[in-house]
């Protein structure tokens, strides 16, 4: 059994979820803060690559990223660098399909963060980079813990656009989902299978450990209980 598709899909997954990490609570902490309106609009184009159709967001990446357009074209012709058809293209995928369950999570923990924490820090004389990194990020991480697992969950599944953007080439390309589908195209239904264990237990950890971060962070908000002397 070649393990090669359970590396690239690790690989990938990880690599994309080092991006959408950063790059989604950067976009969580700062349109959390914009006004209804500008926060409405962002919150449409951020959150539509989770209600699109991967087929769809594949086709766009394409259409964006192909040897023949303007973005391939230019790298192509200026690094002789092809972006797409090859085992990273799959990271543009990706990034765009999970980046809206890592966004909208961190937002939701930023806006659930007691704002008075951060203005009890700014009158002791706390830097905004301070306040951020020691105190409001330890208080919403469990949300971003949860974000952050869902997004490497969805980035080690995805199908629909990767399929498009990176093909499927054996030792090259090929992920858990891809060769899924190819071997059931070929007949190959108790290689597939096997396959398709790996997946399910993958899922199963990840979803476990979600669980998880959701009942301490159920339970970090309760804080512990208050009694009177005697247990009353």
């Amino acid at each position: 059994m070649d393990w090669f598709p359970l590396f690239n899909s690790l690989r990938i997954a990880a690599i994309s979820t080092v991006v959408i990490f950063f790059g989604g609570i950067c976009a969580a902490h700062y349109i959390a803060r914009t006004p209804r309106l500008v926060k409405g609009v962002l919150d449409v184009i951020l959150t539509l690559p989770l209600v699109l159709p991967p087929t769809v967001v594949g086709y766009l990446l394409l259409v964006v990223l192909g040897p023949r357009r303007i973005v391939g074209s230019w790298f192509l012709e200026l690094f002789d660098v092809r972006l797409v058809m090859t085992w990273w293209s799959a990271i543009f995928a990706t990034v765009v399909v999970s980046f809206p369950l890592m966004y909208r999570t961190a937002r939701g923990a930023f806006e659930a963060f007691d704002e008075t924490l951060a203005w009890s820090g700014k009158t002791l004389g706390l830097s905004n980079s301070y306040i951020f990194w020691r105190i409001r990020m330890p208080a919403c991480s469990q949300g971003i813990l949860a974000g952050t697992v869902l997004a490497f969950a969805r980035a080690l599944g995805e199908y629909g656009a990767t399929s498009m953007i990176a093909g499927y080439t054996p030792g090259k390309t090929a992920t858990i989902s891809t060769t899924v589908y190819q071997l059931w195209r070929t007949n190959n239904d108790e290689l597939a299978f096997k396959w398709v264990l790996v997946n399910i237990a993958i899922s199963a950890v990840v979803l476990l450990t979600v669980n998880i971060l959701e009942k301490r962070n159920r339970e970090s908000r309760k804080g512990p209980g208050i009694t009177t002397r005697g247990g009353v």
